[in-house]
């Protein structure tokens, strides 16, 4: 699926020009500067059968951004349940504490990395801030709500989301509490697992729930994550980025 409309352009060498191009996966794959493996197999709760979650970054050249059609910030495909997303835009997404985003930054399960995405490996301490509270617990609190009013008209929610949800929640509060995130759900999976086939009375999921969000609430005010990430640090990084695309000092 092509999500750009970036028409690509060919030089009178032959070549593709880097000033413009369709954002095709050949392109996207040739500019790929990481690629991980998240969702049930990093979390640790896989099964017979479980999809292969893949997510990515690409670094564009700079000169695609120059003419007034811009390339299209992410990109899906080819392979099934693949998604990648431009480096600016991990960087956009990551300073806000995007879940998703920083997810595929502390992967575990690394497909493909090249020096310049061990450098953005390296930049995640810098991406970290008590922001994770508020995005962490917005998204379960949304969450929570549909699988409520899922219970109330159908007497029974979509599990896999109410499971995805707790296993948010469990790992920000630890992100809250030691600065570090951890996909892998741990201890904690036996119950995740019975949580996603609904052996769990409702009432029972309800408080776990509200227990692990009241616990990330109190947790906060004693965190040892900064107030706010470090954008300055993640400003220079892309700007080198940039600037090393057209041969210039990092």
């Amino acid at each position: 699926m092509i999500l750009g409309v970036w028409s690509r352009s060919v030089a009178p060498s032959g070549d593709p020009d880097p000033m413009g191009g369709e954002l095709t996966d050949r392109l996207v794959d040739e500019h790929t500067i990481l690629q991980v493996v998240v969702g049930s197999r990093a979390f640790g709760l896989a099964g017979p059968g479980s999809d292969t979650d893949r997510r990515g970054v690409y670094a564009l050249p700079a000169a695609a951004f120059w003419p007034l059609t811009k390339p299209a910030p992410h990109h899906e495909g080819p392979l099934p349940e693949q998604f990648r997303w431009e480096v600016e835009r991990v960087c956009v997404l990551g300073l806000a504490a995007n879940p998703n985003v920083l997810e595929v930054l502390h992967s575990p399960l690394v497909e493909s990395c090249t020096p310049l995405g061990g450098e953005l490996r390296d930049l995640t301490p810098a991406f970290l801030s008590r922001r994770v509270a508020d995005t962490y617990l917005r998204y379960a609190t949304a969450q929570f709500a549909k699988a409520q009013r899922g219970v109330e008209r159908d007497g029974t929610p979509v599990w896999r989301h109410v499971t995805h949800l707790i296993r948010l929640l469990a790992a920000g509060g630890h992100l809250v509490r030691t600065g570090e995130l951890v996909l892998d759900v741990g201890p904690d999976r036996d119950r995740l697992l019975a949580l996603k086939a609904g052996a769990l009375p409702w009432p029972e999921v309800v408080a776990w729930r509200n227990r692990l969000t009241d616990r990330l609430t109190a947790d906060l005010e004693r965190s040892p994550l900064p107030e706010h990430p470090d954008t300055d640090r993640v400003e220079r990084w892309l700007v080198s980025v940039r600037r090393r695309s057209v041969g210039g000092p990092a």
